[in-house]
């Protein structure tokens, strides 16, 4: 019964309902460790970014899929990258992650990595845009706004903007930290919020980045018209680079925000969590409208991803978890956000069904929702739920649908 769970789930066509695109370029020894790390701050010399949890994965599940042994050294694995260039390495990868429909969320650095149409090709699978509410925003405020028009502008930039999109994403803990006020600001508080940033920002020379959003009366104004654009609303809670001060991306600081908002029925989707993701699984089991992943701490704990896949399945409702890998950049991980969480799950689930807790059918079904009908149902990807049930049934053939 083990193996044929373990091989239901190595079939499952998934969906990562919140990825980046992958680099199309080849990669020093020094940029590629620097992006296997959340640190934004140089390796030092004295170590490697191999050496970690996510170095060893990549040594372990991406060096035969670059025709390597596994745990080859690093020398060896990146010069094997280079030898087959970065299309090769894009195809092999990407190919072997069994991904069958991916959401881009397009909002950080795009240009230096493939969009929705790029990643599409590789891949040979549907690619759908997750639109970043703050990159709308500076993108409005750079234009040239008067800030009586910011709320008018916005609201009209984000419709336009996201007309095809399948959810909208936030990265208010980057910005200010998950504690804001939850209710929305009124138009007098956002015109003249507005004018603080317009005037600071024009009073701050070139350059990109003066055009970067941090006042929580704007930021909140941003969520707040973005659910009543109705689409899926991500917000970054948990881990990732040190811009973001884990001590306020808690996502239980979200709690007065997801109450105001369940009138409006938009899902609001938790992403990471780690290492909160047990005070997420209370809020997704409490609030209706939550739901959760923990796609980024799945790819950095390597080894350990059954244990957090474990934590994530204890009260959390598992119509509520979707699978998602917040791949940036090299192939190695978005491929490892696939298969480190196959792994994990079919351990645990295996695990539940070895000691008789669950049946294998019950295993089978709770591993497609998470890895695939979840993410169908929120974001209205009908054929990607349909390939789900419709591959489990033509596996096993109704062996395990009890």
């Amino acid at each position: 019964m083990a193996a044929d769970l373990t091989e239901i789930i190595d079939d499952l066509p998934l969906v990562d309902h919140h990825v980046h695109g992958a680099t199309a370029h080849d990669l020093s020894r020094r940029a590629f460790e620097e992006l296997i790390t959340e640190s934004d701050r140089p390796v030092p010399g004295w170590m490697t970014s191999f050496d970690s949890q996510l170095g060893h994965a990549i040594l372990r599940h991406c060096a035969p899929v670059l025709g390597l042994d596994p745990h080859p050294s690093p020398e060896e694995y990146l010069a094997r990258r280079a030898r087959l260039g970065a299309g090769e390495v894009n195809r092999r990868l990407l190919g072997a992650a069994g991904v069958g429909h991916y959401l881009l969320e397009t909002g950080y650095r795009g240009e230096e990595i493939l969009g929705p149409a790029g990643m599409a090709e590789v891949t040979g699978v549907p690619v759908d845009e997750v639109v970043r509410l703050e990159q709308v925003a500076e993108r409005v405020a750079a234009s040239g706004c008067g800030a009586g028009a910011f709320a008018r502008r916005f609201a009209e930039a984000l419709g336009e903007r996201s007309r095809t999109a399948r959810g909208l994403k936030t990265v208010v803990a980057y910005r200010h930290g998950l504690e804001f006020d939850p209710s929305p600001p009124s138009a007098a508080e956002v015109t003249e919020a507005a004018g603080r940033w317009l005037a600071e920002a024009e009073a701050s020379g070139a350059g990109e980045a003066r055009w970067r959003v941090t006042d929580p009366v704007l930021l909140r104004h941003l969520i707040w018209t973005g659910l009543e654009r109705g689409l899926p609303l991500q917000f970054h809670t948990g881990f990732g680079d040190p811009d973001v001060d884990l001590r306020r991306a808690d996502p239980l600081l979200l709690r007065g925000l997801i109450e105001r908002a369940e009138p409006t029925g938009v899902p609001l989707m938790l992403l990471h969590c780690y290492p909160y993701h047990r005070n997420a699984g209370h809020l997704a089991h409490a609030y209706p409208n939550v739901h959760l992943d923990v796609g980024l701490g799945v790819t950095y704990t390597g080894a350990r991803a059954a244990a957090l896949v474990a934590e994530s399945l204890e009260v959390a409702p598992f119509a509520k978890l979707l699978f998602s890998s917040d791949a940036w950049g090299p192939a190695e991980l978005h491929h490892l956000g696939a298969t480190l969480w196959r792994r994990a799950t079919a351990r645990v689930l295996g695990g539940f069904v070895a000691e008789g807790e669950w049946s294998a059918g019950q295993a089978a079904r709770v591993a497609s929702l998470v890895g695939a009908e979840n993410a169908a149902r929120v974001y209205g990807l009908s054929g990607a739920a349909a390939a789900s049930r419709a591959r489990s049934a033509r596996r096993e053939g109704g062996r395990f649908m009890g």
